[in-house]
């Protein structure tokens, strides 16, 4: 059964930084491109943030780049976004599966930036 399991969302102020985690089990995590996704009120899903299977390529969308570093750890079935700088528009719920969205999804874990 594949799960993957979000944390580490959390309300910060402007300009703060967190570091989301995603714990996945269930199937051969190595074998897949991970990617964070980000869902706001009103608006589609969107991919944040992609790492190919052994981490040599990072993308990130135009919105967080130079702001957020994905990372992973094979060896314990886990990725992590590290988000600096954070600002207002960074707010949403984070969510993590494949490049390919293959699996269903997590909870997510809330992240608010400001009030």
């Amino acid at each position: 059964q594949v799960q993957l399991v979000e944390s580490g969302g959390d309300s910060v102020q402007p300009g703060g930084s967190l570091r989301l985690t995603c714990a996945a089990s269930g199937f051969t995590f190595s074998g897949f491109a991970m990617s964070w996704y980000r869902q706001t009120p009103g608006k589609e899903r969107e991919v944040v943030s992609t790492i190919t299977t052994a981490g040599g390529i990072k993308t990130y969308a135009d919105s967080v780049k130079g702001r957020f570093i994905i990372s992973r750890d094979n060896a314990k079935d886990t990725v992590y976004l590290q988000m600096n700088s954070l600002k207002p528009e960074d707010t949403g719920v984070y969510f993590c599966n494949t490049n390919h969205a293959r699996f269903e999804w997590g909870q997510g874990t809330p992240v608010t930036v400001g009030q």
